[in-house]
């Protein structure tokens, strides 16, 4: 079911809405002939859910509560990490937290058990046996990824037995997640948790997953400490060590493993291989869209956007540029034109997408436009909002590149690749010598179903509005 978070039938948790009402949506187990919980007394295993169609592992993030705490129906639990973003995960039951089976960075299979809830606290002992066999027979190295020196000496909280690491305020402030001036990244419980308590982010030092910061951080902060309470004291002379130390990305010669995104986005590349791609170049004069963008900027109008509406309405013309084609045997004209429009965020590539563009005016695809790339920069898109486009658009004229070309995106026709405007020499019409703004488009598509003459004709009548855009406003 594109679009739809879907859960496995026997588990005990549900895609979070509280903590962001208006981006997430309460959803319940389908009806499908899933695998039943097992159950021992009234223990009740907690099921990796799949939170996007295309999902088959999820990686914990963070437990929002701990072993032994006492959950409500409705109430954050964990928040997941799928292939491309990060979900709170409610208890469908009453009951207590009584073991956790995969700790804050392990990775579980979809339909896998992470946990163990029992209903009453007389029956946390049993199920604590019960997850201990269960650890006998699968050795946790199992459903935890490697980790790269500099991830190792992070210990979570989730597991009483490890010894802190003294060095672990050094090694997780220098990570990007939580570096001063950059862009913060914490898990939703925990962004929710420092708006409730009034905790600035910069100031807090992520120990998750990368540096990400999780709700014990938050929390930390909150009673004046410089890092979570196992961590030991950091003296004045450590502090001005770290604070001389150049901070690097990477450390050199590591090997790291990938994410749940960039394995996404390994998987979806190899799959592209499948199909038979040709690519056809254009140059088309901007200095009359260019114009238009100043007149329209200051009411929050983007080039994005007005590139976004000027491929939707010259595909409205050309619907075979908009089809695509899954089996190999028929293809699809896809009765929505849906511009997705590829964005860097941390730790991979996303793809947001402007539903219907064709259809909504261009301040109002600006907005949308705002919020999509918020949401992706939070990971909290919904799979609707990522994996339903028809036509995608990679722009990197943005960072000056004048030309490149696109890897075809699975399950869809054509991808075009738009390189920066520059003053170029060109003759008039009336055999003078001008300049004019002129970039350079390259369309990457799917010879099964589009030809080489069908591209001509998109990219004509692409160029006929971009080189007249008056259309586009209204």
């Amino acid at each position: 079911m594109a679009g739809a978070l879907q859960l496995h039938l026997g588990s005990s948790f549900l895609p979070s809405s509280s903590s962001h009402p208006n981006l997430r949506r309460r959803i319940f187990a389908t009806t499908a002939p899933l695998r039943r919980c097992p159950t021992e007394g009234k223990i009740r295993e907690i099921f990796m859910p799949a939170l996007s169609s295309t999902m088959t592992e999820g990686k914990i993030v963070s437990w929002v509560k701990s072993e032994g705490d006492k959950l409500s129906k409705g109430e954050s639990v964990v928040v997941v990490e799928s292939d491309k973003a990060d979900m709170d995960v409610e208890t469908f039951y009453d009951g207590y937290l009584a073991a956790i089976m995969v700790d804050e960075g392990g990775i579980a299979t979809v339909g896998s058990a992470i946990a163990l809830l029992a209903e009453t606290e007389e029956e946390i002992p049993l199920a604590k046996s019960k997850a201990s066999s269960s650890s006998s027979a699968h050795p946790e190295e199992a459903s935890s990824p490697p980790v790269s020196p500099q991830e190792s000496a992070i210990a979570t909280e989730a597991s009483p037995s490890r010894p802190a690491k003294s060095d672990l305020t050094l090694s997780s402030s220098a990570h990007p997640a939580s570096d001063a001036g950059r862009r913060i990244v914490a898990t939703p419980y925990a962004k929710k948790l420092a708006r409730d308590l009034k905790v600035e982010l910069q100031s807090v030092v992520g120990t998750g997953p990368m540096g990400r910061i999780v709700a014990k951080d938050v929390e930390a902060a909150t009673d004046g400490a410089a890092s979570i309470a196992t961590t030991a004291p950091i003296t004045s002379a450590t502090k001005a060590v770290a604070d001389s130390t150049p901070k690097v990305p990477v450390e050199l010669g590591s090997v790291v493993p990938f994410t749940a995104m960039q394995g996404a986005v390994s998987r979806n590349m190899v799959e592209s291989l499948a199909a038979p791609t040709f690519r056809v170049g254009y140059t088309i004069t901007t200095n009359s869209l260019d114009e238009l963008y100043k007149k329209i900027k200051s009411k929050g109008v983007t080039m994005t956007a007005l590139l976004a509406k000027a491929t939707a309405m010259a595909l409205t013309k050309h619907p075979v540029i908009n089809c695509s084609c899954r089996d190999g045997k028929s293809f699809t004209y896809n009765s929505s034109i849906n511009i997705a429009v590829a964005v860097a965020i941390d730790g991979g590539l996303i793809t947001p997408v402007l539903q219907e563009a064709d259809k909504v005016d261009i301040y109002s695809l600006s907005r949308k436009w705002k919020e999509l790339v918020d949401k992706a920069r939070a990971k909290q898109l919904q799979p609707l909002e990522y994996n339903s486009g028809t036509f995608t658009l990679s722009n990197l004229g943005m960072f000056g590149v004048d030309r490149f070309d696109a890897i075809l995106p699975p399950g869809t026709g054509a991808i075009m690749a738009v390189g920066a405007a520059q003053p170029t020499v060109v003759a008039t019409k009336d055999g003078r010598i001008g300049v004019k703004n002129q970039m350079q488009v390259n369309v990457t598509a799917d010879h099964r179903i589009i030809y080489g003459a069908d591209l001509a004709a998109f990219l004509q009548t692409l160029a006929k509005i971009i080189e007249d855009p008056k259309d586009l406003t209204f």
